[in-house]
């Protein structure tokens, strides 16, 4: 199984494909939590996106693509993989369909999460990771256990840089003009579904699943 995640900043794409992952066994790849960590840890990789990710722009391409090819031909991903994050426009798509052609493969299905965009603003706003791990809370829908503590490893809660409001909306600029024409690139081939990603996080989950076993795609029939 090979899916790919769309949707706007913030709907919760890197949550779901991770679930999805977890079930059923694929890879996950998401090289914002691949950039993330390489800026936590303080590398070369990490010192030349921090400040591209702060200011709400995208990596350059040549940068990102390299990475999931590097992941996508990985052992870890002989099973299938979860793609989160990338392409975030159509030269990162055919550069995709050319990684994947070289090992004579294809996207099983793309999954579009869609919500408002009044709700993901919302969302920014109420967002903070651990400064150890980086799992994602919602202060206001998923908070955790302890104010302000992570619930794994116990380490502070944090706003990420590009969570504040200005940088969301810009974020959703580059989207609308970048990413969005995304879903007309992929729906030609008729593997676009597009789900519902408003609600907590197990019923979006309980409709992605349900997506999958339509298209035969989960194992059940």
């Amino acid at each position: 199984m090979k899916l790919l995640f769309l949707g706007p900043p913030g709907a919760g794409k890197g949550t779901q494909a991770k679930l999805v992952a977890e079930r059923f066994g694929l890879m996950h790849i998401a090289p914002g939590d691949i950039f993330r960590q390489e800026v936590r840890e303080g590398t070369e990789l990490g010192r030349l996106v921090e400040g591209i990710m702060a200011e709400g722009r995208l990596v350059p391409d040549d940068i990102t693509t390299q990475i999931i090819d590097k992941r996508i031909n990985s052992r870890e991903a002989e099973n299938g993989f979860v793609l989160d994050g990338f392409p975030r426009n159509v030269a990162q798509a055919e550069a995709l369909s050319k990684i994947l052609r070289a090992r004579n493969d294809g996207l099983s299905l793309v999954i579009n999460l869609v919500v408002p965009e009044e709700e993901l603003v919302e969302r920014a706003r109420t967002r903070r990771v651990c400064s150890g791990c980086g799992k994602p809370y919602n202060i206001k829908l998923e908070p955790p256990k302890t104010q302000g503590k992570c619930d794994v490893c116990g380490e502070a809660l944090i706003t990420r840089p590009d969570d504040n409001e200005d940088t969301v909306k810009q974020r959703l600029k580059i989207y609308h003009e970048a990413t969005e024409p995304l879903f007309e690139y992929y729906n030609r081939d008729g593997i676009v579904v597009s789900i519902n990603g408003c609600g907590d996080v197990d019923s979006i989950f309980h409709r992605i699943v349900e997506a999958l076993e339509e298209k035969g795609l989960s194992g059940k029939r």
